[in-house]
């Protein structure tokens, strides 16, 4: 296996109307403004992209313009994340059915004493019931559970499982991840931007930033610096990478946020699914500061 799923794959928002359904024309756009602005590939239906505030037939529809938009120019991953093994399942075979290839998957969540041992089944099950790539995707905060190092390395035994990305801000344990599958295929993501710089230069294959659509450049100029060892180029495309970041505590909800910014590109809107609060016009002003400051990495 070659690893083709690899750089800047940012996990996009999902702009919606109204009515909370899914603005395929925004949507369509904001696909091809990261194509063609140099991102390495897209992450539909992640936490980014209100996956689970969706309804189920929204989220289904994000993903199917989503493939259906991107026509193989670059890697499609998408989120099939669930409460039980069956939901995702179920989850896993309708993007089958769209055409899809690689989906994300975490360890179940609303349950109180899911363990190590029950996420490895839970990857187990699902890998038995579908032809497509997983990718394991480790964000604590959401799931409740962290997975730990070693853990990984069991799940990555599994048929079909091809990658991780690593949401849960532990350098550590990832580092232990570099280290354990050093000259494999096996794919390895940061999804803490704040830890690309240090995870770059150690050997990942890529990271997960949600700015990335509107500030694409920098967030490249960081991935090809670390790619190829250069210290110096790394460290100041990093600052301005933490720099992008200082966005994301601005408005209440990240996602607010998130949107927001992103809604400066000026094809969709900043409109967020209930019950996330949306941004205020303070924050709003913050964060139009910031751009304005950044506007050069546009």
């Amino acid at each position: 296996m070659v690893k083709k799923i690899i750089g800047v794959i940012p996990p996009i928002i999902t702009p919606v109307d109204e009515n909370e359904k899914v603005d395929e024309k925004a949507l369509r756009l904001l696909i091809n403004h990261c194509i063609k602005n140099g991102i390495h590939g897209i992450f539909v239906a992640g936490s980014n992209g209100e996956c689970l505030a969706l309804t189920q037939k929204e989220r289904d529809r994000a993903i199917k313009i989503t493939l259906d938009e991107v026509a193989g120019r670059v890697p499609v991953i998408a989120g099939v994340m669930d409460s039980s093994t069956i939901r995702v399942i179920e989850n896993i075979k309708r993007f089958e059915d769209m055409g899809g290839k690689t989906a994300v998957v975490t360890p179940v969540f609303y349950a109180r004493h899911a363990t190590q041992d029950e996420s490895v089944k839970h990857f187990e099950a699902i890998a038995n019931a579908t032809e497509a790539d997983l990718m394991i995707y480790n964000i604590p905060p959401f799931t409740g559970q962290t997975l730990k190092a070693e853990t990984i390395f069991k799940i990555a035994e599994i048929d079909k499982v091809i990658g991780y990305k690593d949401t849960s801000g532990q350098l550590p344990e990832f580092i232990k991840c570099l280290r354990y599958f050093e000259g494999t295929d096996f794919i390895l993501h940061q999804g803490a931007t704040n830890l690309a710089m240090a995870s770059m230069l150690l050997g990942a294959d890529g990271y997960i930033p949600s700015l990335a659509p509107l500030f694409p450049m920098p967030h490249i100029k960081l991935y090809e610096a670390g790619k190829s060892g250069d210290i110096e180029a790394v460290k100041k495309w990093g600052a301005i990478v933490d720099d992008i970041c200082k966005i994301y505590p601005m408005a209440k909800s990240q996602t607010a946020s998130t949107k927001y910014a992103i809604s400066k590109l000026g094809f969709l809107a900043k409109r967020v699914i209930r019950p996330t609060e949306p941004i205020t016009v303070d924050e709003e002003r913050r964060i139009d500061a910031k751009i304005e400051e950044l506007k050069e990495y546009m």
